[in-house]
Protein backbone atom coordinates (compact mmCIF):
# COMPACT_ATOMS: atom_id res chain seq x y z
CA UNK A 1 0.00 0.00 0.00
CA UNK A 2 2.99 1.92 0.82
CA UNK A 3 3.75 1.86 -2.78
CA UNK A 4 0.11 2.96 -4.12
CA UNK A 5 -0.23 5.38 -1.79
CA UNK A 6 3.21 7.30 -2.73
CA UNK A 7 4.27 6.28 -6.05
CA UNK A 8 2.30 6.26 -9.34
CA UNK A 9 2.79 2.95 -10.35
CA UNK A 10 1.05 -0.77 -11.09
CA UNK A 11 0.35 -0.31 -7.11
CA UNK A 12 -1.08 2.75 -7.78
CA UNK A 13 -3.05 2.01 -11.19
CA UNK A 14 -4.52 -1.03 -9.40
CA UNK A 15 -6.04 0.50 -6.17
CA UNK A 16 -7.18 3.51 -8.41
CA UNK A 17 -8.54 1.65 -11.03
CA UNK A 18 -10.38 -1.14 -7.95
CA UNK A 19 -11.99 1.62 -6.56
CA UNK A 20 -13.25 2.82 -10.10
CA UNK A 21 -14.57 -0.67 -10.95
CA UNK A 22 -16.59 -0.63 -7.10
CA UNK A 23 -14.12 -3.67 -5.77
CA UNK A 24 -13.65 -3.82 -2.08
CA UNK A 25 -10.21 -3.27 -0.42
CA UNK A 26 -9.82 -4.47 3.21
CA UNK A 27 -7.96 -3.53 5.93
CA UNK A 28 -7.05 -3.84 9.79
CA UNK A 29 -6.16 -2.41 12.95
CA UNK A 30 -2.58 -4.31 13.20
CA UNK A 31 -2.24 -3.49 9.08
CA UNK A 32 -3.16 0.00 9.88
CA UNK A 33 -0.70 0.59 12.58
CA UNK A 34 2.51 -1.39 10.14
CA UNK A 35 1.05 1.25 7.55
CA UNK A 36 1.81 4.28 10.17
CA UNK A 37 5.02 2.62 11.08
CA UNK A 38 6.14 2.60 7.82
CA UNK A 39 5.01 5.92 6.80
CA UNK A 40 6.65 8.04 9.40
CA UNK A 41 10.10 6.44 8.37
CA UNK A 42 12.60 8.90 7.56
CA UNK A 43 13.69 7.37 4.04
CA UNK A 44 9.90 8.24 3.35
CA UNK A 45 9.89 12.08 4.09
CA UNK A 46 10.83 13.20 0.82
CA UNK A 47 8.45 11.41 -0.79
CA UNK A 48 5.38 12.13 1.25
CA UNK A 49 6.14 15.68 0.85
CA UNK A 50 5.74 15.33 -2.76
CA UNK A 51 2.44 13.69 -2.50
CA UNK A 52 1.33 16.99 -0.63
CA UNK A 53 -0.06 15.34 2.25
CA UNK A 54 0.53 14.88 5.67
CA UNK A 55 1.06 10.89 6.87
CA UNK A 56 -2.35 11.75 8.54
CA UNK A 57 -3.81 12.55 5.92
CA UNK A 58 -2.80 9.87 3.65
CA UNK A 59 -3.94 7.33 6.31
CA UNK A 60 -7.34 8.67 6.20
CA UNK A 61 -7.50 8.92 2.73
CA UNK A 62 -6.88 5.11 2.73
CA UNK A 63 -8.97 4.61 5.79
CA UNK A 64 -11.66 6.06 3.98
CA UNK A 65 -11.25 3.74 1.17
CA UNK A 66 -11.21 0.47 2.63
CA UNK A 67 -13.60 -1.82 5.21
CA UNK A 68 -11.61 -1.99 8.31
CA UNK A 69 -12.20 -5.76 9.57
CA UNK A 70 -10.64 -7.37 12.54
CA UNK A 71 -8.15 -10.56 11.43
CA UNK A 72 -8.85 -14.24 12.25
CA UNK A 73 -6.16 -15.54 14.25
CA UNK A 74 -4.25 -17.94 10.99
CA UNK A 75 -1.39 -20.78 12.14
CA UNK A 76 2.10 -20.04 11.22
CA UNK A 77 2.20 -20.06 7.20
CA UNK A 78 5.19 -18.01 6.57
CA UNK A 79 8.22 -16.96 8.40
CA UNK A 80 6.88 -13.22 8.99
CA UNK A 81 4.20 -12.99 11.73
CA UNK A 82 2.85 -9.78 9.77
CA UNK A 83 2.06 -12.14 6.58
CA UNK A 84 -0.09 -14.22 8.91
CA UNK A 85 -2.04 -11.24 10.02
CA UNK A 86 -2.41 -10.02 6.30
CA UNK A 87 -4.10 -13.73 5.58
CA UNK A 88 -6.15 -13.53 8.49
CA UNK A 89 -7.34 -10.17 7.74
CA UNK A 90 -8.39 -11.41 4.25
CA UNK A 91 -10.11 -14.15 5.58
CA UNK A 92 -12.13 -12.16 8.05
CA UNK A 93 -12.79 -9.94 5.47
CA UNK A 94 -14.01 -13.19 2.92
CA UNK A 95 -11.58 -11.40 0.25
CA UNK A 96 -11.12 -13.43 -3.24
CA UNK A 97 -7.29 -12.16 -3.13
CA UNK A 98 -4.65 -10.88 -1.45
CA UNK A 99 -2.03 -8.69 -3.90
CA UNK A 100 0.75 -7.81 -2.76
CA UNK A 101 4.62 -7.84 -3.51
CA UNK A 102 5.93 -9.83 -0.43
CA UNK A 103 7.57 -12.52 -2.30
CA UNK A 104 7.19 -14.43 1.29
CA UNK A 105 3.54 -14.22 0.75
CA UNK A 106 3.80 -14.81 -3.04
CA UNK A 107 4.94 -18.09 -2.35
CA UNK A 108 1.93 -19.17 -0.51
CA UNK A 109 -0.54 -18.90 -4.14
CA UNK A 110 -3.70 -19.87 -1.85
CA UNK A 111 -4.80 -19.85 1.58
CA UNK A 112 -7.98 -21.49 1.96
CA UNK A 113 -10.30 -20.02 -0.54
CA UNK A 114 -8.39 -17.05 -0.65
CA UNK A 115 -5.52 -16.10 -3.36
CA UNK A 116 -2.47 -14.81 -3.24
CA UNK A 117 -1.58 -12.82 -6.70
CA UNK A 118 0.96 -9.93 -7.55
CA UNK A 119 -0.01 -6.86 -8.47
CA UNK A 120 0.56 -7.46 -12.53
CA UNK A 121 -1.60 -10.55 -11.90
CA UNK A 122 -4.22 -8.66 -10.48
CA UNK A 123 -4.15 -5.41 -13.02
CA UNK A 124 -4.09 -8.72 -15.61
CA UNK A 125 -7.46 -10.02 -14.11
CA UNK A 126 -9.15 -6.56 -13.78
CA UNK A 127 -8.65 -5.75 -17.23
CA UNK A 128 -9.92 -9.02 -18.58
CA UNK A 129 -12.94 -8.02 -16.24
Amino acid sequence: MVSALLWHGSPSRLFRRGLEDGHSFFTSPPLLAELTEVLNRTKLRFQIAKSQLTVTELLADYSNSTTNVEPIWTPRIVSDPDDDVVIGTALAAKADYIVTGDLALLSVVQFERVQIVSVSDALNAIALG
